[in-house]
């Protein structure tokens, strides 16, 4: 008499939990890649949205954040204080346009600098090669064309 494995196969590949678990890996690698430079994934998501789009105002960053005008109000407080960004016409009344200060444009340097060595670490020659396609893919979609 044999018994069979009644066991299931692997269950389908699910994009959505593929992408999520390496989002995850990737978010704390940046986090900890930046966190020498003062900032938070966040902050410095932010910073690069103000560096892509000088003159944003404060609904446009809060619209390509993701997150409430009044969530973007208090982050750009801080980044303000922090030296790091400048609302080129805050006046009462006038739509704000924020932009990188020079100290802000250094920092964002700095941080692209930590963003190219995480970039190397999970998708560059020596990391895993599903890790690889995926950047490829992304590469390939994004700038039209792959990694050479």
């Amino acid at each position: 008499m044999t018994i069979e494995n009644a066991r299931p196969g692997p269950p389908a590949t699910s994009p959505s939990i593929v992408l999520l678990t390496l989002a995850h890996r990737i978010e704390s690698e940046l986090g900890a890649a930046l966190a020498p430079l003062g900032l938070t994934v966040s902050r410095f998501g932010l910073l690069g949205h103000i560096s892509g789009v000088p003159g944003a105002s404060f609904s446009d960053l809060a619209r390509m954040s993701g997150i409430t005008v009044q969530s973007v109000h208090s982050a750009v407080k801080a980044l303000s204080g922090a030296g790091l960004v400048r609302d080129t016409t805050a006046r009462a009344g006038s739509a704000s346009a924020i932009e990188l200060t020079p100290e802000g444009e250094r920092l964002m340097r700095e941080a692209m600098k930590a963003v190219a060595g995480v970039d190397e670490r999970l998708f560059g020659p020596d990391a895993d090669p599903v890790q690889r396609q995926v950047a490829d893919t992304v590469r390939t979609v994004f700038d039209g064309r792959s990694r050479p």
